[in-house]
């Protein structure tokens, strides 16, 4: 089967899909604006353009997740693709939302990092993932399997992208249909609809096919010829993990410490984004540090005794030092609402550090007075 007939035969099971009777619940697109998910939006939005208006009554959520510290240069991706769909989908006539999935606020990277002094994430620890990426999406998807009993999840993962996407394609696919049983997701059925396609397919539809949303997909192309890079996709369960961190050109958050080196941000630097120096600069900070133990407080935030967080000195010198750079770059890199939550969580652990050593004084005063007695 050659491309051409590939693609319609794909079209032709969206189509199908979306008319089902049987699973009419919402679908939900999970969309990073990289080159995998863009493929499945399109795909989706033209099997339902080719549909008569009165059929057109499923509604499509659009899902992206934003963990607030993405990549700079695929933000500006990301930002320019949104708001081209938001400005397109009421002309489409399709009932259609897009979505951006953030933390809240009391779980972003910084006032983690920062405000409660998490050590930089390494494999061991990585408690970004979750807070920042797996719970906002999965709220999301909880919220609308709470308002319509369940939903579809369209991934456009691909056998093709890696041993081990096939590998957990394959555990998932076990029955011959096209929608499972998300595995950790309760009323949340995952379908796969570009499973089958190669790499070369999809570069060769999205080279010769504009989007419905307007444009092209030049920038995209261009984003992955300069960098040789991926994007980190939509993670809903600790098992995709992997996808952050990894050691090859992905695009992904800036800060991230889960690797030694940032390929991805280098190579953006070498294909001529200089302006991210400073910002890389502060990610080898971020990663050096954290195992240095003159950093890091002699008690977990439990209580327990052992190398805890940041300390309080540790977490205003990087706080200094990311003002330093967000002035040098030229670009918003912390918010003000979370600057306000950092500054009330170090008041809230002044305060406990003062009680636990008035505490700590209190008894040793009480030990000496009995060995005088």
């Amino acid at each position: 089967m050659n491309l051409a007939d590939s693609i319609n035969a794909i079209r032709a099971e969206i189509q199908s899909e979306y008319l089902s009777s049987v699973q009419n619940y919402p679908w939900i697109v999970g969309f990073s604006a990289g080159k995998d998910s863009t493929m499945l939006l399109q795909l989706v939005l033209e099997a339902v353009l080719d549909l008569p208006p009165d059929e057109r009554k499923r509604p499509i959520h659009i899902l992206l997740n934003d963990t607030l510290v993405e990549s700079p240069v695929y933000q500006e991706h990301i930002d320019l693709v949104l708001n081209r769909l938001r400005a397109a989908i009421p002309a489409l006539g399709i009932p259609c939302k897009v979505h951006r999935a953030v933390p809240e606020l009391d779980q972003t990277f910084w006032v983690n990092l920062i405000g409660r002094g998490y050590p930089s994430p390494n494999r061991q620890f990585r408690w970004c993932t979750d807070r920042m990426k797996i719970a906002p999406t999965n709220n999301y998807i909880k919220s609308v399997v709470s308002e319509n009993g369940q939903v579809i999840l369209l991934l456009g993962v691909r056998r093709d992208e890696s041993s081990s996407r096939s590998q957990s394609i394959n555990r998932y696919n076990s029955v011959e249909t096209r929608l499972n049983p998300h595995n950790s997701l309760t009323g949340c059925l995952v379908y796969r609809p570009i499973v089958d396609l190669s790499t070369n397919d999809l570069w060769s539809f999205l080279l010769q096919s504009p989007p419905p949303w307007g444009g092209s997909h030049r920038a995209l192309v261009t984003l992955y010829r300069n960098l040789s890079s991926g994007e980190c996709p939509l993670v809903l369960d600790s098992s995709d993990a992997p996808s952050c961190g990894s050691s090859s050109y992905r695009f992904g958050c800036w800060t991230c410490t889960v690797v030694e080196k940032d390929k991805s941000m280098a190579a953006q630097i070498d294909s001529g984004h200089e302006w991210l120096e400073p910002l890389m600069a502060f990610r080898d900070y971020l990663y050096e540090i954290r195992n240095n133990l003159d950093y890091r407080d002699d008690q977990r935030r439990n209580g327990q005794q052992g190398v805890g967080p940041f300390t309080m000195v540790a977490r205003k010198e990087i706080l200094a030092k990311l003002l330093e750079v967000q002035i040098e770059v030229g670009k918003k890199l912390i918010t003000d609402e979370e600057l306000c939550r950092i500054r009330e969580i170090w008041s809230n652990d002044i305060t406990a550090i003062s009680e636990r050593r008035f505490a700590l004084s209190k008894a040793d005063y009480k030990e000496k007075q009995g060995a005088t007695k």
